[in-house]
């Protein structure tokens, strides 16, 4: 037995060994995060149990380190610690249990709990107030130089107190937080990258760190990265006596906090407090991989001291891993009703995040080959929440050579048609509408609830019809008669009849919701109201985005003989070329509402050395496209793209036959006339967000019959922000950019409610 524990600790410690290698040094590693925590976590509990055997080497002894060799090297005042883990309230009894045995007899201990934020730790120096260093936190001793990117990050303050009624700065003030992505602006960064056709960043993480240490720290201002300051390092003139003190006097100085942070007066406080925690960690503006939880009394905490390289005053509890590494066994191709084709990794089974995991985004195929996984490859997968899981990347260092790769199919794998990708677009289509999975797929958004909302009508009702040739598209749902139905298997006298009556039920739904059902590209409810707010009918719509399209082919047939000579080996003149052939989006919205037309283009076109009679031609023409698409690109809230996409929809010939025979069978394509109840909120913009006493589409709906608007994002244009329960980031977006905030009580007081 003894043996078998000399030897089990032998054997982590050298896989340990092998896998910090792997990570820090040649940055390829082979397990994940998970899988090092336990093992690591092991080796831990062998060496508690039977110390005698802890190898001088031990992993447990050292501190981990993300230097670099591009920075100068500074030293911190101090060690930047890590913390040890816990995986359960066991683990923290046992830790407090541990702690209060090196306390004076009868000690009590209070904790401060806070979310373990997932970013990148950072180590910030002030003297007299001014900001004079800042470095990552290294290998604990020493950290990278980072201070001019740090400055860029506009949540750091450069002087404290940001405020002077603050009081004076100390002499001397070293702070500890951590650098990272909100989930929204990583996500802008992502739609960046692909408007610009480049990969999507997968680790929001890895992310941060990169941004924060360009060379260039013009690089780093470009990202929007988020500074919270959490702890103090060392300073002079500084007496606090409480972790909780040590909050309130770096918000007082203006640093930004973690506001989700309690004091709990025990442990039992503070247990109660994690599972709700776990369950709305996705529901933050910032990614956790845990809880923090820290003595609060700092003289207790002192006394505590360290144990290796772990405080004991301070233990991260570690929500269950959403990471887990398997083998990528084949990929299935999905066509969603856009045409869209998906990537789907199968994988073997894995335990992740509290399920089984059999299958896996792979994004697109883009993203398969940005990343080179591979068929075959061990890949590391990720799971949070409710979210898809999906393909982090391969394990390279696992590869034998028998991978293969991933590529998108000549033709789509349902109806053999020829799949396209479109120019400047990541996704590979389908580009059939008869296409018989296209089909489903569409029918399947159609009659669901919060499209069409046709009870009785489920994927396999659906199919059914399919198979016999009763449903080819939409617009056949709504001449389906009894007799054809009855023969079919299953379908009983009085399941028909429930079938039908809600088939004429649906016919009667709002304009909006039918716009909605049709499952435009970026069409949801919020844009499917913003058009029936400017279309009275099907029929307008049609006609509007017709004529968008005879004017924006009109341009482009007068436009290309003008510049067709021209070689565009100029970057100038490419681009230039580039915006005369997407006149709907590059051209028509930015010269919307421009006097003098012709003079402004000539000035935008003069790399082209076009004659004045060539810039008057295509003036025309422009200004006719510009007349004939305003009613689309003067509603507030359509961008360019997605006004395009609506044009394009309702130009297609195929979609054009089913909205006919659509509005034959009955189905309502005009708007209903808006009673207004008043007009209290008249010329006020209004974004909702979070959970309501009342459905939000109740409260929109109030909003605009006081004379109201309803957007879907916060900008400067917003008037207020309506917040519910559990509002999520469209609230701190307010905050910053000074939108005013009002609770649902509030928004009813301002109608007299």
């Amino acid at each position: 037995m003894t043996q078998n524990i000399r030897s089990r600790i032998a054997d982590l410690s050298e896989k340990l060994h092998f896998h910090i290698y792997r990570y820090h040094v040649l940055n390829d590693p082979l397990i994940t995060d998970g899988e090092y925590d336990r093992m690591f976590r092991e080796l831990q509990e062998l060496e508690a149990e039977h110390p005698q055997y802890a190898r001088e080497d031990s992993p447990t002894q050292r501190v981990g380190s993300d230097l670099s060799g591009d920075f100068l090297k500074v030293e911190h005042p101090a060690p930047i610690l890590s913390l040890a883990n816990a995986f359960d309230v066991a683990d923290l009894s046992q830790w407090e249990e541990r702690n209060l045995r090196l306390l004076p007899s009868g000690s009590q201990l209070g904790y401060v709990l806070q979310p373990k934020l997932d970013g990148l730790s950072i180590v910030i120096s002030y003297e007299n107030g001014e900001l004079t260093r800042a470095a990552t936190r290294g290998n604990g001793i020493l950290g990278d130089d980072v201070t001019a990117n740090v400055k860029t990050i506009r949540t750091v303050p450069l002087r404290i107190p940001v405020d002077p009624a603050s009081g004076a700065a100390p002499p001397r003030l070293v702070v500890r937080g951590e650098i990272l992505f909100h989930k929204d602006a990583f996500l802008e960064l992502n739609q960046e990258q692909e408007a610009q056709g480049l990969p999507a960043y997968i680790n929001a993480r890895n992310t941060a760190s990169g941004s924060l240490k360009q060379k260039d720290s013009r690089e780093t201002a470009k990202r929007k990265l988020t500074a919270y300051i959490y702890d103090i390092v060392d300073s002079e003139g500084v007496e606090l006596r409480s972790e909780w003190e040590i909050l309130q006097f770096l918000g007082a100085m203006g640093f930004n906090l973690i506001t989700d942070a309690s004091r709990c007066s025990d442990l039992v406080e503070a247990a109660a407090q994690l599972a709700g925690w776990e369950a709305r960690r996705d529901d933050l503006p910032f990614e956790i991989d845990g809880l923090v939880l820290k003595v609060d009394d700092l003289s207790a905490a002192r006394e505590l001291g360290v144990a290796g390289k772990d405080p004991r005053g301070a233990i991260a509890y570690k929500f269950p891993a959403e990471e887990a590494a398997t083998t990528l066994l084949g990929v299935t191709i999905g066509v969603g009703r856009t045409g869209k084709l998906t990537p789907t990794a199968q994988l073997e089974p894995v335990f992740i995040g509290g399920v089984t995991v059999s299958s896996a985004s792979l994004h697109n195929y883009d993203q398969v080959a940005a990343l080179d996984i591979r068929q075959g490859d061990r890949v590391v997968i990720k799971r949070s929440g409710d979210v898809i899981p999906y393909v982090i990347g391969p394990v390279l260092g696992a590869r034998s050579g028998d991978e293969k790769p991933i590529l998108p199919p000549e033709v789509c794998p349902f109806c053999a048609t020829k799949v396209v990708q479109p120019e400047g677009a990541i996704d590979w289509f389908c580009p059939n509408p008869t296409c018989p999975e296209r089909v489903m797929r569409t029918l399947e958004f159609f009659v669901s609830r919060g499209a069409m909302d046709i009870e009785g009508m489920g994927p396999q009702t659906i199919s059914a019809l399919i198979d016999k040739g009763l449903i080819q598209d939409e617009a056949d749902i709504f001449t389906l008669q009894a007799e054809p139905l009855l023969a079919l298997e299953g379908f009983a006298e009085k399941k028909v009849e429930n079938l039908l009556g809600s088939i004429e039920a649906a016919k009667a739904r709002p304009f909006a919701q039918v716009l909605t059902s049709l499952g435009l590209d970026g069409v949801g409810s919020t844009v499917a109201g913003l058009l029936t707010d400017n279309f009275a009918s099907m029929a307008d719509l049609l006609a509007t985005a017709e004529q968008a399209r005879e004017a924006e082919a009109a341009f482009i047939r007068q436009t290309s003989p003008l510049i067709a000579a021209m070689s565009g080996e100029d970057p100038d003149q490419e681009k230039l070329f580039q915006r005369m052939r997407r006149p709907s989006t590059d051209l028509a919205p930015r010269y919307l509402d421009a006097p003098e037309l012709a003079s402004r283009l000539e000035r935008l076109l003069r790399p082209l050395n076009l004659s004045t009679e060539s810039v008057a031609v295509i003036a025309e023409h422009l200004q006719s496209l510009i007349d004939a698409s305003r009613p689309i690109h003067t509603i507030d809230g359509l961008g360019p793209i997605l006004a395009q996409n609506i044009v394009d929809w309702f130009t297609d010939e195929h979609n054009k036959t089913v909205l006919a025979k659509m509005q034959a069978a009955g189905v309502n394509m005009q708007a209903e006339e808006k009673v207004a109840a008043g007009t209290a909120l008249a010329g006020k913009t209004f974004v909702l967000t979070g959970t309501m006493s009342v459905p939000r589409g109740k409260i929109k709906a109030l909003v605009e019959a006081n004379g109201g608007k309803v957007t879907g994002s916060v900008s400067k244009k917003t008037g207020y922000v309506v917040a519910g329960d559990s509002p999520g980031s469209k609230v701190e977006k307010a905050e910053k950019i000074g939108v005013p905030i009002l609770s649902e009580d509030e928004l009813r007081a301002l109608l007299g409610e």
